[in-house]
């Protein structure tokens, strides 16, 4: 009998790689869940940084643990000056993730935990990181504007501190905490495609900043991280609630995609995008203007009816969704939406570094090393013989 092959091309969708305690995303149910609390049950009644120390310290912390672990992220905020410089060389219209990427290497040249490798210094890596992604972000918006980086304030939340960097204001308590659950919601997501660029980079004992940038290089794509900006782009193009359906029919007759619905892994709605709706009809209520919210609405309902009818199947709404329009009430620039998907991300991405050096990958190699079935039988059955450069 020939022996079973491997089903090839996958993607890796359905491929379990390793184990983790970090989190897990149980696509059928909706549920996601961070070191064993779902998401739901934090997101509005935890900080963002409670969320970092969950995934870092694998518990929530206490009151002086949460208070020491503020104060310590507040103290790596500031990026060095040399770093703030060489952004300022940096062509203007270069893009924002790309920016960051740039940047994550370079600060690796700062960090004084760089070349040991315990896993102490590895989470003081990581809580720098955390720490100085806003920073950088907000940094470059206001430095290809033509406007100074504004110092962070180390009296505020990582959330209210992004805005107030961006701003040079401090954002009231309704805008700041409705950042702060968006970054809750963004922290981690299990092995997605950014976290297994990381924890594939790990696994070659390189250092947290290597396994960051291309995590940061992974999420720009418009597939992950990439796709938020890629809603609020086909939410302006679209305009106004009654050109949704025309939208919607011309897309799916095209073969083409719309922004937001579907997801790798939920087979119902994305728990996280049912949290954000309602923050952003609040910022559209209190901006005086709801569209941007009935748009994503209009084009979620009629989206799924029509494809549902071409498709003969259902599909979901993701986390992209309504973070759009959230951001875009917000202020900020739809280039920036990805960015601040990354502020929130690298703590997921720093715990699965560590865990993938320092234990928890139960019975896994410690290099990831898959094999690929090569098809390019150039020569036919025979491979191909070398012709001298003469005789071509």
């Amino acid at each position: 009998m020939e022996a079973c092959k491997p089903v090839l091309n996958t993607g890796l969708r359905g491929v379990t790689i390793a184990s983790t305690k970090i989190s897990d995303v149980k696509g059928a149910e909706g549920k996601l869940v961070y070191r064993g609390y779902r998401v739901k049950d934090l997101a509005g009644k935890i900080s963002f940084e409670e969320v970092v120390y969950l995934l870092l310290f694998e518990q929530l912390p206490d009151k002086e643990a949460l208070a020491n672990f503020k104060q310590q992220i507040a103290e790596q905020r500031a990026v060095p000056e040399e770093i703030l410089t060489a952004m300022k060389a940096m062509p203007k219209d270069s893009l924002p993730m790309d920016v960051l990427q740039a940047t994550v290497p370079m600060m690796a040249n700062y960090d004084p935990d760089l070349r040991k490798t315990d896993i102490n210094s590895a989470t003081r890596m990581a809580v720098r990181l955390t720490a100085r992604f806003a920073t950088i972000v907000a940094a470059w918006d206001r430095i290809r504007n033509g406007k100074d980086p504004v110092a962070p304030e180390p009296r505020l939340s990582q959330a209210a501190n992004f805005l107030y960097m961006l701003n040079d204001e401090l954002p009231d308590d309704e805008l700041a905490g409705f950042m702060d659950t968006g970054l809750v919601l963004h922290a981690e997501h299990s092995f997605n495609a950014s976290t297994f660029a990381a924890r594939e980079v790990a696994s070659t004992k390189a250092h947290l900043y290597a396994a960051v940038a291309a995590a940061v290089g992974s999420l720009s794509g418009p597939l992950h991280g990439g796709a938020n900006t890629r809603v609020m782009q086909m939410l302006l193009e679209i305009g106004e609630v009654g050109k949704v359906d025309d939208y919607v029919t011309n897309i799916l007759d095209t073969g083409g995609v719309i922004m937001g619905l579907g997801h790798a892994v939920y087979q119902v709605d994305d728990p996280r995008a049912r949290i954000l709706e309602p923050m952003s009809l609040s910022l559209g209520k209190r901006a005086g203007d709801t569209r941007w919210y009935d748009l994503s609405k209009a084009l979620e309902v009629k989206g799924k009816a029509a494809f549902k009818k071409k498709k003969g199947k259902d599909i979901f709404v993701n986390v992209d969704f309504y973070s759009a329009s959230l951001y875009y009430y917000m202020g900020i620039a739809v280039d920036l939406f990805s960015p601040i998907f990354a502020i929130s991300r690298i703590a997921g991405w720093s715990a699965h570094v560590i865990e993938e050096q320092f234990g928890g990958a139960a019975a896994k190699p410690t290099l990831y090393r898959p094999e690929s079935d090569y098809v390019g039988d150039y020569c036919g059955p025979d491979e191909c013989q070398f012709v001298p450069m003469d005789e071509r």
